[in-house]
C-alpha cells in the first residue's frame, strides 16, 4: 500500500542467521548476523573484544551448519584458557552488542587511547559523503547496516555491510586487519546510531574518528573522550555536530580550544556546512 493505492510486487530482504564464534572448539558468542564475510567477523569480533592479535589467531573456518554457522577460531597455545571468565552465556540478538556480557566491569572497560589526529571540516563531510553509491546490501534491501574507513590518502578503502551495526563494525575490523591495512588516523563511518561499544571497537580498530548518522549517548561521547576520539554525528547533506574532540577538528572562523572542549558535563556541539556535492564519490 502506497500512497492509498494497494498493489502486489517484490521486495529484496537480507538474510539473516545464528553465527557461533567458536574459540578453539568452545562456544564463546552465538550471534544473528547477516551470512557474509564471516571471516572479517570472526577476526574482527576477536580484536574489538580484547580477545586476541592479528598475530595470535592462526587460522579461521566457516562451518554451515542445520541451524546456523559456525565460525571456528583457533588461537595460539593458552589464550583460549582465559574465555571462560568472560564468555558470552546468551544469544546476542541482532543489534546487540552486549547482551550476554557476565559483568558490569566487561560492558564498562575503558578502551585503549588512539593517535590523536586533527581532522578539517572538509574530510569529515568527504568521509560522510563517501558512502554514497557503495553499500549494495543496503541499497537493495534498505535493511542493513554499514561500517566504512575513509582515509586521508584512500577515500574510502573499505565497507562491510550487516543486519546488526557491531557485526558490520567487526567485520570492517576484521577486513582492514586481513589486508594490513592501518587505520591510524582514519575515519570510521557508520551508518547507526553511537553507542558506548561502537566507541570501544573503533577504538580497538585504531581510527582517529567516528562520523556516524545519527546521534551518540551520553557513554559513548564520555568513552569517545577517554579514547582520545573525535566522535561526529548527525552527519547528513546539511552538514554535522561534534559530540567529542572538538578542538582537533578545524570548523572555518570557529576555534575551540581544549580547555573549552572539557569545561561542559554535557559536550559542546557544533554543526557545519554541507558535505560535498552529491556524485563526488571516493573510490573503494
Amino acid at each position: 500500500m502506497r500512497h492509498g493505492v494497494a498493489a502486489t510486487g517484490s521486495r529484496t530482504v537480507p538474510e539473516e542467521t545464528a553465527v557461533a564464534l567458536v574459540y578453539d572448539g568452545s562456544t564463546h558468542a552465538v550471534l544473528m548476523a547477516t551470512p557474509a564475510d564471516l571471516d572479517d567477523l570472526g577476526v574482527g569480533f576477536s580484536l574489538t573484544e580484547g580477545i586476541a592479535s592479528a598475530g595470535d589467531i592462526r587460522d579461521v573456518e566457516i562451518v554451515p551448519g542445520t541451524d546456523g554457522i559456525e565460525c571456528r577460531i583457533w588461537l595460539a597455545p593458552g589464550l583460549a584458557a582465559g574465555l571462560g571468565e568472560r564468555r558470552r552465556a546468551i544469544v546476542g540478538p541482532t543489534g546487540c552488542g552486549l547482551c550476554g556480557v557476565e559483568s558490569l566491569a566487561e560492558a564498562v572497560r575503558s578502551p585503549p587511547r588512539v593517535t590523536t589526529s586533527s581532522f578539517p571540516a572538509a574530510e569529515i563531510a568527504a568521509a560522510a559523503a563517501s558512502l554514497r553509491g557503495h553499500q549494495p546490501l543496503g541499497d537493495a534491501t534498505r535493511a542493513v547496516h554499514a561500517a566504512a574507513l575513509w582515509t586521508r590518502g584512500g577515500g574510502l578503502v573499505c565497507l562491510r555491510e550487516d543486519v546488526g551495526r557491531h557485526n558490520a563494525l567487526d567485520k570492517l575490523a576484521g577486513a582492514l586487519v586481513r589486508a594490513g591495512i592501518d587505520a591510524t588516523g582514519g575515519i570510521v563511518v557508520l551508518t547507526s546510531r553511537v553507542s558506548v561499544e561502537m566507541v570501544q571497537k573503533t577504538a580497538h580498530i585504531g581510527a582517529g574518528a567516528i562520523v556516524a548518522v545519527s546521534a551518540p549517548t551520553a557513554l559513548a561521547i564520555r568513552t569517545a573522550i577517554e579514547a582520545g576520539l573525535v566522535l561526529v554525528g548527525v552527519a547528513r547533506d546539511d552538514g554535522f555536530e561534534v559530540f567529542a574532540g572538538a578542538e582537533r577538528v578545524q570548523l572555518p572562523g570557529l576555534l575551540v580550544t581544549p580547555a573549552q572542549a572539557g569545561a561542559h558535563t554535557s559536550p559542546a556541539v557544533d554543526t557545519y556546512w554541507p558535505p560535498p556535492a552529491r556524485g563526488e564519490r571516493q573510490p573503494i
